[in-house]
């Protein structure tokens, strides 16, 4: 079957078969910041935002994608890229796996304008880290928001 997805701006055309699964697309077409972690869309490492929203694209099908806007963390416009320097800044990532995930669930966040850090815990729930204890994340987007 034929789709199109516009991956971080740019249009890709695939065929791909009915079953597969989004995660695995994206990786094929050079998104390899998209992880394939636990594959029963409980890790969140595999996040993404589809049409805004973080979807974890283990669970969806690439055909259910056609014609959708995904970003990955390959998207760097103001808001990612002051994510990406707080991320750092507050030493919010460690191992690295579920970074991606974290920061594309962040991003969503500050882009619609998250107002208190039990929205931020809240809000990064989806994403299973093993490493920080999510202090430290916590602490980075409340920085990029402005909080």
């Amino acid at each position: 079957m034929k789709i199109s997805l516009r991956v971080n701006g740019v249009l890709y055309e695939v065929d791909v078969e009915p079953r597969r699964l989004l995660v695995h697309v994206l990786r094929e077409l050079g998104f390899t910041s998209v992880r394939v972690g636990c594959d029963t869309a409980t890790c969140g490492a595999c996040t993404v935002l589809m049409n805004g929203r973080p979807v974890k694209s283990c669970n969806v099908l690439t055909v259910q994608a056609d014609g959708a806007e995904i970003f990955t963390i390959e998207h760097n416009d103001e808001v990612m890229a002051r994510l990406k320097e707080s991320f750092k800044r507050n030493h919010a990532a460690q191992c690295g796996y579920c970074t991606s995930g974290m920061l594309l669930t962040s991003y969503h966040l500050v882009k619609r304008g998250v107002k208190d850090e039990g929205e931020i815990v809240e809000g990064i729930s989806g994403v299973l880290c093993r490493c920080t204890g999510y202090q430290n994340v916590v602490k980075a987007v409340k920085e990029a928001a402005g909080l």
